[in-house]
Parts: structure tokens; C-alpha cells; sequence
């Protein structure tokens, strides 16, 4: 049932969001003629590993440039990055994640493989038990404020309680720190 609610809803979302896609990809390559979208390895279900998508909202080879946080004043954003982080706007392109399998609506964030080793071996296969998500019970609940530990425990927590309710909870919840908490 959830990965049926998943694809209706990705499916929907693409549809509906679809001029707003097309307008972000286009700003984001005008800007410097850079890719509109940056990949990322991240962890999903059973540990299997995936690329995730996301609008690109840092200057081209950002990560080349280092020495900086991806805080708010991190003059590796953009102009337009900043505007997509806070709306998140960037995360959209999840959606073809979604769509494929490798992410949901709902779920724990997935992991970039270094955060391994923050984990015991029995809290990462819980943590991996269920498909990451666009949104989770930490995005929805503390979204940026968190701290990694908060994270993990809510990721955790997820993982053991995960419900069609709860989803649709965590859905709504973040639904309202976006629309009334300017984003991440």
C-alpha cells in the first residue's frame, strides 16, 4: 500500500510541479551554465546504495572548494540556492527517486555511506529496515534545527514505528514547517 501511495503521489507531484521543475533547472543552468541537478551517493534500503538527486544550489565543483559548512551565509550558494533551500524546492527531483524505487514520500533521510559509522551494527540495519524518505519524522518535526544525534533517534524511532498514520502525520507536519517555517 505504501509504495502504491508513493507512486500516486510522486506521480502527482511531477504533474503538478512540472513548470516549476522546468523553470529551477533552467534559472539553476543560466546561472553559471553548470548541471541543474547535483547527485549524491546516499544508502538506502538493505544497505544498498543509490543516487540521490537534488537541484543544484552550490557553484559548480563546490565540493572542490571545501572549507565551509552548508550553513545559510556558506558563500559557495548561490543566489538562487538560497531561495531553493529555503522553500525547498531543492529536494523536488527526489520525486524520480520515488519513482524508481530507491526513495519514498516518508522515511528516514537516506545516509551518505561515511555516516556508517555513527551507528551500531544493529541500529543500521533498523535504520535500513525501511525506504528513506523525501521528508522524515525529523525533517518534519525539528527540520534544519536538529542535531545529528536528534536525527538518529527520530530516524530510529521511524524505523520502528513506521505506519501509514504516521506517514501521514509526518506528511502534514511537514507540509507546515515549510509553508510556515520558511523551509530548511
Amino acid at each position: 500500500m505504501k509504495r502504491l501511495l508513493d507512486l500516486v503521489m510522486s506521480l502527482v507531484a511531477v504533474v503538478l510541479a512540472l513548470p516549476l521543475l522546468v523553470a529551477v533547472a533552467l534559472g539553476v543552468r543560466l546561472q553559471d551554465g553548470g548541471p541543474s541537478l547535483f547527485g549524491q551517493r546516499r544508502v538506502g534500503l538493505g544497505g544498498r546504495e543509490f543516487r540521490m538527486w537534488k537541484f543544484r544550489s552550490m557553484v559548480v565543483d563546490a565540493d572542490r572548494l571545501g572549507g565551509y559548512s552548508t550553513a545559510e551565509r556558506d558563500p559557495r550558494i548561490t543566489p538562487l540556492g538560497r531561495w531553493i533551500r529555503r522553500t525547498s524546492v531543492d529536494e523536488l527531483p527526489q520525486v524520480f527517486n520515488v519513482l524508481t524505487g530507491d526513495m519514498s514520500i516518508v522515511g528516514p533521510r537516506p545516509d551518505v555511506p561515511a555516516q556508517r559509522s555513527l551507528y551500531t551494527d544493529e541500529e543500521w540495519q533498523l535504520r535500513h529496515s525501511v525506504r528513506p524518505g523525501i521528508t522524515g519524522l525529523a525533517q518534519a518535526t525539528l527540520r534544519s534545527e536538529a542535531t545529528p544525534e536528534q536525527r538518529k533517534a527520530l530516524d530510529l524511532e521511524y524505523a520502528r514505528s513506521a505506519s501509514l498514520a504516521l506517514d501521514l502525520r509526518i506528511i502534514l507536519l511537514t507540509v507546515r514547517q515549510v509553508l510556515f517555517k520558511g523551509g530548511n
